[in-house]
């Protein structure tokens, strides 16, 4: 029987698709990207400038015994498949693999498929191609085009500014930040009332006065016309129309971030995790599985085999009456369509059918996408809203209500909507044109400034600006937390003194270059060059003609953030000492550095836990060379006792060694015990 080799990028991936392909196949796993850009050359960007940007690539660190594994394995193998993700990422890897192992054109197939299921891994394996080169010239472009942004601009930030770093789709995503945060310090509150006519079972606002629209602005307004009014309200007019409420789209990978975050309360890199795990594999009863599609997509599309599966599901579930059709969309711009909306891999694998499978947070991710995608098939809502017209000496006051008279798809996605029914009184049966109010009240409010971005507000303009792509926005997001240039404060990014700093320094000398528009064209061009339509190699020369003038002039003009002096004088040569930033940390230094290469120590206090029990000296928290807390031996070299997590000085009954704890939970260090 001949031998195949399938290479796929997660270890999880592997069992489950060497079932589903029987004998004669191995499936092993890159574990991701085996090569990345090398930091030869100049600046260090790994590309030769001068030869049309050819990339310098070497293997990443630890990839070179999972590179040598694989290359004994396609020595004992008749033909080689590449199945790594169906995106341009997944592209590049695959090319990557292909130049690495020294495959022939003969020896390999590119097989793609969008979900972890048998029906779909066989069927890809019956339809193979060869590496698109347009995708991976695309991917090529990202990747040296954020080598050649970030190195040279984090260089400059780093000697310029208390930053760290900066790039080409987060300097812009801080920039909505800091923009957002000046116009909520620029906005001036103007005071407005409101006039409420309380009744027993509704509420009705005044808004208008002989018909035509009015505005409270002070309390004295407000006062003058409460003057006017009775308790008495006489009934213009009652209007009653039916609405269908759509369902909306099946999700893609922005809009699943936005919902993960505003309804289960997950931060984009959490939902992602989560949704990998999904789209990987899950062992149920009888077999290991995918449950949902590629989770990175902007495409709202989906199959049309799971399209008809759906159907069948919801007229024999919920009745013919409940059963949709496919939402035709008009393709935004940008969005790449090589594959479908997140789904379930099987509508007959409810939520609740899987659940002892899956951990809390996998169960609400997975139920949110099922029902979602379920909810995109099913007829639309339908509602009777009510509107009212009550009229008091000439003073407009409008009263609404609503109530749902067929639920549509609200009967499987009620519990991620907002809709809510709010019955009003049945006006038009009454024998009295009069109502009687318990009480008139006015109220005062002041316009609100526009709100901060939350994580899913902020995704959601970067997704509608054209800036990233789907792959990216949890990233980009995380990157800004963790270099410190926001902050959330409920829930809601602030932006911190230095990120307000760097954003300000790269619009001094880069506003051609960090703006929202030019970074959204630079998307479009990496499409264009994804669909064989532009060159890559002009895209780069062309951006760096511009790019490198802008960064030289910018080292040149750029004045440096003076280093924030310690009040304290150097012992060695008696210049000012002060602070600077280092790999690990702020530390304090001569400001006459390099004449003058004086640190200061400092004396850190030893935080005792408890007793070695290997030695009887004590364990003491120390930091790694990372700065990373950890706990130690005391008496070390001697004793190289070590724990990552606190030690608390009990032994575990199960095994006997050390039990440690973190966020309030007790482990064991050795074994499974855990209180």
């Amino acid at each position: 029987m001949p031998k195949n080799l399938v290479i796929v990028e997660s270890p999880s991936k592997t069992k489950p698709i060497e079932k589903y392909l029987g004998g004669g196949y191995k499936v092993l796993s890159s574990k991701g990207h085996v090569r990345d850009l090398s930091t030869k050359g100049k600046y260090g960007f790994g590309v030769d400038i001068d030869h049309d940007f050819k990339p310098d690539y070497v293997p990443m660190k630890g990839k070179t015994s999972v590179i040598n594994e694989l290359k004994k394995e396609v020595k004992k193998s008749d033909h080689v498949f590449l199945a790594t993700d169906p995106d341009r990422e997944g592209e590049a890897i695959s090319w990557h693999l292909f130049d690495t192992l020294g495959l022939k054109e003969n020896d390999y197939d590119r097989v793609v498929f969008n979900e972890i299921t048998k029906d779909a891994v066989v069927n890809a394996f019956q339809h193979t191609r060869k590496i698109d080169k347009n995708l991976v010239n695309s991917q090529e472009t990202r990747r040296i085009l954020d080598r050649m942004i970030g190195f040279r601009l984090s260089k400059l930030i780093q000697s310029k500014t208390d930053g760290s770093s900066a790039g080409r789709v987060q300097s812009v995503a801080l920039k909505l930040i800091v923009d957002r945060e000046r116009e909520i310090e620029a906005f001036q509150a103007e005071e407005y009332w409101t006039i409420t006519g309380i009744f027993p079972t509704f509420e009705a606002e005044m808004f208008q006065y002989n018909h035509k629209d009015i505005e409270v602005k002070t309390e004295a307004e407000a006062k003058e016309i409460l003057e006017k009014l009775s308790n008495s309200f006489r009934i213009e007019k009652v209007e009653k129309k039916v609405k269908q409420k759509q369902s909306k789209l099946p999700f893609i990978t922005s809009t699943l971030q936005q919902d993960a975050s505003n309804k289960l309360g997950f931060n984009a890199k959490k939902t992602m995790q989560i949704a990998q795990r999904l789209y990987e594999g899950v062992e149920l009863a009888d077999e290991t599985v995918g449950l949902i599609s590629y989770m990175r997509t902007d495409s709202t599309r989906l199959s049309q085999s799971f399209v008809e599966s759906a159907y069948a599901f919801i007229e024999d579930k919920y009745g013919k009456e409940y059963v949709g059709s496919v939402k035709i969309v008009k393709k935004k711009e940008n969005v790449q369509d090589a594959h479908e909306a997140i789904r379930p891999t099987s509508i007959k694998r409810t939520p609740e059918s899987v659940k002892a499978y899956l951990t809390a947070d996998e169960f609400k991710l997975y139920r949110m996408i099922y029902y979602r995608a379920l909810a995109s098939l099913m007829k639309s809502a339908k509602t009777e809203n009510t509107t009212v017209i009550l009229d008091n000496n000439n003073y407009q006051f409008k009263a609404t209500g609503q109530v749902i008279v067929f639920d549509g798809y609200l009967k499987v996605f009620q519990d991620y909507e907002d809709t809510e029914e709010k019955p009003l009184p049945p006006f038009d049966t009454y024998q009295s044109s009069i109502v009687v109010a318990q009480s008139i009240e006015k109220k005062q409010h002041f316009t609100n400034p526009p709100s901060r971005y939350t994580e899913a507000k902020l995704i959601k303009e970067m997704e509608e600006l054209g800036i990233g792509r789907p792959s990216t926005y949890a990233t980009t997001v995380d990157i800004l937390k963790k270099r410190n240039y926001v902050q959330l404060v409920e829930k809601k990014f602030v932006p911190t003194e230095i990120g307000i700093e760097i954003t300000d320094k790269l619009q001094q000398c880069f506003s051609h270059l960090i703006n929202v528009e030019y970074t959204a064209n630079m998307e479009t061009d990496l499409d264009k060059i994804a669909e064989g339509n532009m060159n890559w190699v002009k895209t780069l020369r062309d951006f760096y003609s511009e790019f490198e003038p802008a960064v030289q002039n910018a080292f040149h003009e750029m004045p440096r953030k003076e280093a924030e002096k310690t009040g304290e004088d150097c012992p060695e040569c008696g210049s000012p000492l002060v602070i600077r930033k280092g790999k690990y940390g702020a530390f304090t230094a001569c400001s006459n550095y390099p004449t003058c290469k004086y640190i200061k120590t400092e004396e850190r206090k030893v935080v005792e836990v408890c007793d070695c029990p290997n030695c009887g000296s004590k364990i003491v928290e120390k930091k790694s060379k990372k700065g990373k807390v950890f706990y130690g031996c005391s008496n070390y070299p001697k004793c190289k006792t070590a724990y990552w997590d606190k030690p608390i000085g009990e032994k575990c009954p199960n095994c006997g060694e050390m039990l440690t704890e973190k966020k309030g939970k007790v482990k064991c260090s050795s074994c499974d015990y855990e209180r």
